[in-house]
């Protein structure tokens, strides 16, 4: 049998390409003859680049690059060079990450001053490269700067108060006019595509600083006067191009990262779990695998909005291939998730009564027996199919 695994990551304990290689572990000590691929998977946010270069495994070249890290400081970042070097992927939580923040550095002060930076600088890399298509994966990011920062490193001038307008977003409340004109050239000959799910506008209740705000370290206030800044960002950008993306949806992923890019480099939008499923071939492997196994670290309700478990089910329906769903817990509404995915089983890996850090800290473990579960039971329903 051909088992084809392509999990998310289980998030804050393990990302996409340990979760795959820990249920192949589990599935391979029942199974041993079956012949297991893994297409590790991600969303275009934190870990999708670990999930493609695995997926792809030679056919990625990892270059580093020097760069900056939210706050400014000196860093060095990896981005992938693909498609024997037509393509590049970047993931904008390398640079501009959340993850690049201490727990303690997420304050109201920095949430005002992190930029998006370090982006551009990986950007102005693949430009360097010769590609033919950028593709940026959004999630994860420190930042509510509108991707202003990203588009500074690439030659845009914001322009406020007499003068250039430092980093961050909170400056953008005094933004007067954007200056595109000294933009990169080689960004108009290639195609720039950014992954993302999220549907989020640029200002508002649901808008970036609104909605994501908080988890940077932005308190009430803050977030107030980043939602207003960016509200003056959207108009600006609409003066300068003529293009409106306050209102898009998405437009507020990675901290309005998508408006910058829509609005000065007409980049495109696409779903980041079908953009991640081309990259890592995943179609392609499930042209002849009789099961799939898929993950999350949480399977409820959110399950059906377009995240990486649903892409995975989504492509396996028309092959009509049976799709396993490992999870480390069970949420709302998970009873509707068999019928609107047509999932064969959904199984969680806990195996006894704990708390969520002790699962957390245990979930290599637990994936490796779950997925041994799940083999004794495919193991049974064959013995009786073939017995019948």
């Amino acid at each position: 049998m051909k088992v084809l695994i392509a999990p998310d990551s289980f998030g804050g304990a393990l990302d996409s390409v340990h979760v795959a290689a820990a249920i192949a572990t589990g599935w391979s000590k029942v199974r041993p003859g079956d012949e297991v691929l893994r297409r590790p998977m991600a969303d275009g946010g934190e870990g999708t680049l670990a999930a493609v270069a695995d997926a792809l495994d030679d056919g990625a070249q990892r270059r580093t690059a020097e760069t900056t890290d939210p706050l400014g400081r000196p860093i060095s970042a990896d981005w992938l060079l693909i498609n024997d070097g037509r393509d590049a992927f970047i993931e904008l939580a390398a640079a501009s990450g959340l993850a690049r923040l201490s727990t303690d550095e997420r304050t109201p002060h920095n949430a005002g001053l992190a930029s998006t930076r370090g982006t551009g600088d990986l950007v102005r890399a693949a430009l360097d490269a010769g590609v033919e298509r950028i593709t940026i994966g959004l999630g994860g990011s420190a930042t509510t700067d509108g991707g202003s920062g990203l588009l500074r490193a690439l030659g845009a001038t914001f322009i406020g108060d007499g003068g250039d307008l430092p980093e961050g977003g909170a400056a953008l409340a005094r933004l007067e006019r954007i200056d595109p004109s000294a933009l990169d050239p080689r960004l108009a000959d290639v195609k720039l595509v950014i992954a993302s799910d999220v549907t989020n506008p640029l200002c508002g209740p649901r808008g970036a600083a609104a909605t994501y705000g908080p988890q940077k370290g932005a308190d009430p206030p803050t977030v107030a006067a980043l939602d207003a800044a960016l509200a003056t960002y959207g108009k600006a950008i609409e003066k300068a191009t003529g293009r409106l993306v306050a209102d898009l949806p998405g437009a507020g992923a990675a901290g309005g990262t998508t408006a910058g890019l829509i609005g000065l480099a007409q980049a495109t939008v696409r779903p980041g779990v079908e953009v991640v499923a081309e990259l890592v071939g995943l179609a392609e492997a499930l042209e002849t695998a009789d099961l799939v196994i898929t993950g999350e670290g949480r399977a409820d309700e959110q399950t059906l909005q377009g995240k990486t478990a649903t892409g995975v089910a989504t492509l396996a329906r028309p092959r009509a291939t049976p799709v396993a769903l490992l999870c480390g817990a069970l949420g709302d509404r998970a009873e509707a998730l068999d019928a609107a995915m047509s999932l064969a089983v959904v199984q969680p890996i806990i195996d006894r009564p704990m708390s969520l850090d002790e699962a957390m800290a245990d979930t290599e473990r637990l994936l490796q027996a779950g997925a041994a579960r799940l083999a004794r039971t495919i193991g049974i329903g064959l013995e009786l199919a073939a017995g019948g």
